[in-house]
């Protein structure tokens, strides 16, 4: 916006001052030709105050000569004149002295306008306001625009738009980022910790992107209270489904009125959001740095898995009492399964039928999920956190089902599992059911990982 301040004009009207105990009232004179004073003063013909009485109280105030040309003969030198006069002159001052003016005489009525104008403050100064053509914004792309990534495996990141630079990360199918800049068939986008240029075509964007994260992103819950009831209906006095500790994580299934819908071992229950803390988890590009740390890290994983093999299986051949005790052993496990995982397997399927007993870890009297595989793999020399949550970040991550091997860990929503093969679990159910055998699809798997 263009801002123009007016300092001084010369009118055709005769102008001076009025004031009331509120404010400023501002009259036109009927006739006369007179010039205004420096503009921004807010000066008007005020009632019973001569054009020349003004002008001479003001230069007075302002230490004019005595003998300075006089208001009623001046022409357009003598408006310029009395324009620079007042600008010159202090501000406070030129206000005093029309005061007192206006206070010590009385209108006449041919010096009083029919209609008077609406009252006005007065102003440092006048200022004429022009309207500008406004600058154009351009789209804030960073922070408002998603983008996400489907491709069949992975597409790379590189540090410049061209197939032939860096590359610096790579984005996975289904992988969310923000869109930066558009620079010709490439993007320059922002996913976790990487930046850098991904060619167009691999990506959805606007509403179709937006759509896709809703359906690919995993809204999770965490219990954030001691002893989590999960209740049948969305109501904190209706019938309690399950019970689940603190820290442990929980799929959204739904979202209504103050309550989530989760799913637990018990089946798909409610809970006040007041107890649990929500978020939503999208896959972001990973950095080579990033991979080669967590390449790096899977590999001592299992290296650390087989020595645990190589020690529990000493520790089994040692305690082996007779030939009888081998043939009792759970029969053998399917595809793949190494030797020590088929031996967590059948050991595990000892004990099933036993009870279900929350926050238990003993085999025998009872344990709940996570307490029934710390202990499983507590007998060869292996420690487990004794948390579901937990358990999905131990040893290393195994692709899918096909993949699993008996001695995996499968990981539901508030839920840990072992595989034994042929697509069942063992796993310390509910304390309606105790330890038992089900078929591993019976949930949605949210992790699955190798200990051996």
């Amino acid at each position: 916006m263009v801002r123009k301040t007016v300092k001084a004009a010369a009118c055709v009207l005769a102008a001076a001052i009025f004031f009331t105990g509120t404010g400023l009232e501002a009259r036109a004179a009927n006739t006369g030709t007179a010039s205004l004073p420096a503009a921004g003063l807010g000066l008007a013909l005020g009632d019973g105050s001569s054009v020349s009485d003004i002008r001479e109280n003001v230069k007075k105030k302002a230490g004019e000569s005595a003998g300075a040309e006089q208001a009623s003969g001046t022409g357009s030198a003598g408006a310029l004149e009395e324009s620079q006069t007042i600008e010159e002159t202090d501000t406070e001052t030129v206000w005093e002295t029309e005061t007192e003016t206006a206070e010590t005489e009385t209108a006449t009525e041919s010096e009083v306008p029919e209609e008077t104008p609406q009252a006005q403050e007065p102003e440092s100064e006048i200022e004429i306001v022009e309207p500008v053509t406004p600058v154009q914004k351009e789209p804030e792309a960073a922070e408002d625009v998603l983008i996400i990534a489907q491709v069949n495996n992975y597409v790379n990141i590189r540090r410049e738009p061209n197939t032939d630079a860096e590359i610096v990360g790579k984005l996975y199918n289904n992988s969310v980022g923000t869109l930066i800049a558009v620079e010709g068939d490439w993007y320059l986008m922002k996913s976790g910790n990487v930046e850098g240029y991904v060619k167009a075509e691999y990506f959805k964007t606007g509403d179709e992107a937006r759509q896709i994260a809703d359906a690919v992103g995993d809204r999770v819950a965490t219990v954030n209270t001691q002893t989590l009831r999960v209740r049948c209906e969305p109501s904190l006095d209706a019938p309690v489904l399950g019970l689940i500790g603190q820290g442990e994580e929980l799929t959204v299934l739904d979202e209504e009125n103050g309550f989530v819908k989760v799913s637990i071992e018990e089946g798909d229950g409610w809970t006040s959001v007041d107890y649990v803390i929500l978020r939503t988890d999208y896959v972001t590009a990973e950095s080579i740095e990033e991979e080669r740390a967590r390449l790096a890290k899977e590999e001592a994983a299992r290296e650390e898995a087989r020595r645990a093999a190589q020690a529990a299986e000493a520790k089994i051949q040692a305690q082996e009492q007779s030939k009888e005790d081998q043939a009792q052993a759970a029969p053998a496990m399917t595809v793949g399964g190494s030797g020590m995982g088929a031996e967590v397997a059948n050991y595990a399927l000892q004990f099933v039928g036993n009870p279900y007993r929350r926050g238990g870890t003993s085999l025998t009297n009872g344990a709940d999920c996570s307490g029934f595989v710390m202990s499983v793999y507590q007998h060869f020399g292996v420690s487990l956190p004794h948390s579901s949550s937990a358990d999905r970040k131990v040893g290393y991550a195994v692709g899918g089902l096909a993949e699993a091997q008996p001695g995996d860990l499968l990981c539901y929503s508030g839920h840990v599992a072992l595989y034994i093969g042929n697509g069942q679990i063992v796993h310390a159910s509910t304390t309606k059911t105790g330890i038992k055998v089900s078929d591993a699809s019976y949930r949605k798997i949210l992790a699955i990982r190798r200990i051996f």
